[in-house]
């Protein structure tokens, strides 16, 4: 059972797709966090980020098991991150693991920006999370503000509606819902809302 879950930046869908994992006894895998990791792979070797022959061998070697998201989550990997992602050697390195992991019994949720279209197109569960850029940009910036980390609203929306245009306007693997995906928009939501609403989704998948 592959449970495919894209989405923009801070539209809910991590903190969906690691609910959903637990729910059914399923591995998750955060695909963001391949990128990243492979991005301070470089950093910490001491090597180039324009490299993609040398970005290509790190993504190879990436272990997708123990991904360490409060590490890769700083500020500096995701810059790095965003430079190697859009090398075609290193997205098909990354898909190929990503795949591999999809396989796993006795079930995986795979969440990221083209699951549902190119890594696993044919998964029986497709779910595309989505939210207003102001929704994102408030949950983002109330997340921050917690951690005691001070924030500017008005440049974290700047900054998601920049990375919105980015991810849907690339020519590799474009963000866009698959056609047989079903839509969540979470403006509205509460998380436990939009878990129920993907698990009678899931529930109907798994009774066929």
């Amino acid at each position: 059972m592959i449970i495919a879950i894209d989405g923009p930046a801070a539209a809910g869908k991590g903190t969906l797709s690691r609910r959903i994992a637990e729910e059914y006894g399923f591995h998750h895998l955060d695909t963001g966090l391949t990128y990243r990791a492979t991005a301070k792979a470089l950093i910490d070797a001491g090597l180039p980020l324009d490299d993609e022959l040398l970005a290509e061998e790190m993504a190879r070697e990436v272990e997708l098991a123990g991904l360490d998201r409060a590490v890769l989550s700083a500020h500096s990997v995701g810059e790095a991150a965003s430079k190697i992602a859009v090398m075609p050697l290193v997205r098909q390195a990354l898909v190929e693991a990503q795949r591999a992991f999809s396989k796993r019994a006795p079930g995986t949720v795979l969440d990221g920006r083209d699951i549902g279209t190119v890594v696993c197109p044919d998964a029986p569960v497709k779910l595309y999370v989505t939210a207003s850029p102001e929704v994102r940009a408030r949950r983002r910036f109330d997340e921050i503000v917690a951690n005691g980390i001070p924030a500017d609203y008005l440049e974290i929306l700047a900054d998601i509606v920049k990375r919105d245009e980015r991810d849907m306007g690339r020519a590799d693997s474009p963000l866009r819902p698959a056609e047989d995906a079903h839509l969540l928009d979470t403006s509205e939501m509460s998380i436990e809302a939009a878990f129920l609403a993907a698990k009678s989704i899931i529930d109907a998948a798994l009774k066929h």
